[in-house]
C-alpha cells in the first residue's frame, strides 16, 4: 500500500461560468492511503499529510450496463453525501472537464462534481486520475438521472468511487493568521495592476462606475462596515453570466477569506450570504457559497492563502488562481482582497 495524493494529475478549471475548461496550476491537499499510481504526486514528494477516513459500508452494485468503478480523490466536503444512503440525483451539466450532479437532501439540493485531473479542485469535487480528452465525461444530457451514495457516483456508464480523500479547508498556522505584508502587496498588484487605483478595477459582467456594486463594496470596506458589505451582497448575488456568476465568486472569496482569516463576524456574514443565495442564483453557485461559509475552497484559492502566511511559493499560486476560468479566479481574488481589508480594518485601532 502506498499513499496517493492530488499531485498525480494536472490542474485546471471546472468552475462555474467557464463550464470546466480553464487551465490553472495549484498545490493540492492530503489524501488517504490506497494502492498508488507508479509515479508519486507533488504532495507526497512535499511530505504533505495524509487524511484518513474510515471505510464506508459495502456499496451497492452499479446499475446494469454501468462500467467498472473509476477511483477518484474526493473532497471531504462531500463525504457525507458519498458515504450516505444512495440518493437519486440528476445531471446539471456534463462537459469534458466535469459533470455536476444535483443531489436532493433533507436540507435541500446539494451538488457533487466529478472532475478531471486538469480541472480546478473545487471543494465539492471528486477528482479523477486523468485529464479531459475533449469529449464530455459522460454522454448524458442535463436532467438525466444519476445516483450518489454508498461510496459511489453512478451517472450514465460512469461509476466513480472515493478511493482517497482531500481536505478543502486549508490548514493555516492559527485561527487568526498574520499575513506577510509583501505577499498581500504582491496579490494586490497582480490583481489590480501596478499603479492602478482599486477604484478602476472592473470585472466582465459586473456593472462598473461609482454607482456599481463593486464601488459599494469598496466603500463598505473603507468604513470597515460589514453590514454595508452584506447589503452589497443583495446586488452581487446572481450577477453575471454562467453557472457561477462573477458576483457570486466575489462573495465566495470574501466569505471564505473572512472565515479562514478569523474575522469575528465571519459566521454572520457567511450565513447572510448563503441565505440571500436561495432562489437568486444557480444550484452550483449556491453549493459553492455554502462551502465558502465553512472555509472550504478550491485548491487554487487555498494555495494563495498558504503562500500569504509563508507556506509555499506565492507567485505561482497567484498566477494559477488568476488563470482560473475567464472571470472566476479574478473574482475570487477580489473577494479575498476584500476580506483581507475588512480583517485589517477590524483589527486596527480606531
Amino acid at each position: 500500500m502506498r499513499t496517493i495524493d492530488e499531485g498525480t494529475g494536472g490542474q485546471g478549471d471546472a468552475r462555474a461560468d467557464d463550464t470546466g475548461e480553464g487551465r490553472s496550476r495549484a498545490p493540492r491537499a492530503g489524501t488517504t492511503t490506497i494502492p498508488a499510481p507508479t509515479r508519486p504526486g507533488r504532495a507526497a514528494r512535499a511530505g504533505m499529510p495524509t487524511l484518513h477516513l474510515p471505510h464506508a459500508g459495502s456499496a451497492p452494485s452499479p446499475r446494469a450496463g454501468a462500467g467498472a468503478s473509476v477511483p477518484s480523490q474526493a473532497s471531504t466536503g462531500v463525504a457525507e453525501l458519498l458515504r450516505g444512503p444512495v440518493r437519486q440525483a440528476r445531471v446539471l451539466l456534463s462537459v469534458p472537464a466535469a459533470v455536476y450532479l444535483s443531489v436532493p437532501t433533507p436540507q435541500g439540493p446539494d451538488v457533487v462534481g466529478v472532475l478531471t485531473s486538469d480541472a480546478a479542485r473545487l471543494p465539492l469535487g471528486c477528482v479523477l486520475f486523468r485529464p479531459a480528452n475533449g469529449r464530455p465525461l459522460v454522454s448524458v444530457p442535463s436532467g438525466a438521472p444519476a445516483q450518489v451514495g454508498g461510496g459511489r457516483i453512478v451517472v450514465g456508464d460512469l461509476v466513480v468511487s472515493a478511493a482517497a480523500w482531500w481536505d478543502p479547508r486549508p490548514k493555516l498556522p492559527t485561527t487568526r493568521p498574520a499575513l506577510l505584508p509583501e505577499g498581500v502587496r504582491q496579490l494586490r498588484v497582480a490583481l489590480y495592476g501596478e499603479g492602478v487605483p482599486h477604484s478602476a478595477f472592473a470585472l466582465p459582467g459586473l456593472p462598473g462606475g461609482p454607482s456599481g456594486p463593486l464601488a459599494a463594496l469598496r466603500g463598505a470596506v473603507r468604513r470597515a462596515d460589514l453590514d454595508a458589505a452584506l447589503r452589497t451582497a443583495t446586488r452581487l448575488i446572481g450577477l453575471g453570466p454562467g453557472l457561477t456568476p462573477a458576483g457570486d465568486d466575489v462573495l465566495a472569496g470574501t466569505t471564505a477569506g473572512l472565515v479562514l482569516l478569523g474575522h469575528p463576524a465571519a459566521e454572520r456574514f457567511g450565513a447572510g450570504v448563503t441565505g440571500l443565495a436561495a432562489g437568486r442564483t444557480t444550484e452550483l453557485s449556491r453549493a459553492l457559497l455554502r462551502h465558502a461559509a465553512a472555509g472550504r475552497v478550491s485548491g487554487e484559492f487555498a494555495a494563495v492563502l498558504r503562500g500569504l502566511v509563508g507556506d509555499g511559493a506565492l507567485a505561482p499560486a497567484i498566477s494559477a488562481l488568476l488563470a482560473t476560468g475567464s472571470t472566476s479566479g479574478r473574482a475570487l481574488a477580489l473577494g479575498l482582497c476584500t476580506a483581507i481589508d475588512l480583517v485589517d480594518r477590524t483589527a486596527r485601532p480606531r
